[in-house]
């Protein structure tokens, strides 16, 4: 099926299911339903798991179990997820650097994004923040940036994995900064922070959620914001153009999927809901507080926006020559 028949009629079985939903529907769910997290937890997408889930749990009626899979960059969690019965109880929380750069840079990657999942719905997208360890001499990105070419060895950046946004973020700057860095790949956020922390390596350039935390105590600097304008939950910090990297921006995104051939109608209602926490205000503030932007996509607006990401991702990996080590 060409990818505009694909939208149609994905955009007609949406809103036919929105309309009316059937018996499946009103029987599901009937037990609990499982949020697969391709991270270990304390990490961004673990965190959107968690404050999606919660909610979810009350409006369904049913426990909702995050189950973290990390390894692989990704890779395990969602080979899980796109095997598992399409049923609706197994859903994917996923991170747009797995989803939308792995295709690229894995040849022999076991799952597709398109063909292997069904989009339910958008919750998040944030851009970055260059994060350096605490115990760095350096306030700003041109004292990093100096520190870098003083220091035996150079910058060493930590990422969620090979192949994610981080580890593409991390290798732009490299570039774009004219300096050798030296990637070091971690099974998640959670682990990357540890170590940033005690000072094993340099820079983490993340999404806020499993960082802006530790702002308040010195033992994370924020030295940049890759975002077009500074965010409201950390004023303080300057966007990348304002710290001297003009054109430097990158964005994450977190949606849920479930696996191929789950019943559209189920799909529907699970989409419904997340889009009723999504937008409710209690969600928006804490996304909000997370240094974020709570946003919600249905199913055929989510499946377009992943070809689309498909295609730039295409394009940046191979321009950049990033390989997943």
């Amino acid at each position: 099926m060409k990818p505009a028949h694909r939208f149609i009629a994905l955009g007609l079985a949406w809103a036919a299911c929105a309309a009316s939903v059937n018996a499946n529907a009103d029987t599901w769910p009937s037990r609990p339903i499982t949020f697969v997290v391709p991270t270990a937890p304390a990490g961004s997408t673990d965190i959107m798991a968690r404050l999606v889930g919660e909610p979810l749990q009350r409006a369904l009626g049913q426990p909702v179990v995050v189950d973290n899979r990390p390894g692989a960059s990704g890779n395990i969690g969602a080979e899980f997820v796109a095997r598992a019965a399409p049923d609706g109880y197994t859903l994917l929380m996923q991170y747009s650097g797995y989803h939308v750069g792995n295709p690229s840079l894995y040849p022999n990657l076991k799952w597709s994004p398109t063909k292997d999942f069904v989009p339910v719905a958008m919750v998040m997208r944030a851009p970055h923040v260059v994060a350096v360890s605490g115990k760095l001499p350096v306030n700003s990105m041109k004292e990093l940036i100096e520190y870098g070419k003083k220091k035996e060895g150079g910058l060493f950046f930590a990422s969620s994995g090979n192949g994610s946004i981080q580890h593409i973020a991390g290798e732009l700057l490299a570039r774009q900064a004219k300096e050798p860095m030296t990637h070091v790949p971690y099974k998640g956020s959670g682990p990357a922070i540890n170590d940033l922390i005690s000072g094993n390596v340099d820079m983490f350039i993340t999404t806020p959620p499993s960082v802006i935390g530790h702002f308040a105590s010195g033992r994370i600097k924020a030295l940049a914001y890759t975002g077009s304008k500074r965010h409201a939950s950390m004023p303080n910090v300057p966007t990348s153009a304002e710290a001297g990297l003009p054109g430097y921006e990158v964005e994450s995104w977190f949606a849920v999927f479930a696996p191929a051939k789950t019943p559209p109608e189920v799909v529907a209602k699970l989409s419904a809901e997340i889009r009723k926490i999504v937008e409710s205000e209690s969600f928006r503030k804490k996304v909000d507080d997370q240094g974020a932007f709570a946003t919600y996509m249905d199913p055929p607006t989510l499946a377009k926006f992943v070809d689309q990401e498909l295609a730039a991702w295409s394009k940046v990996i191979k321009s950049a020559d990033i390989k997943p080590d």
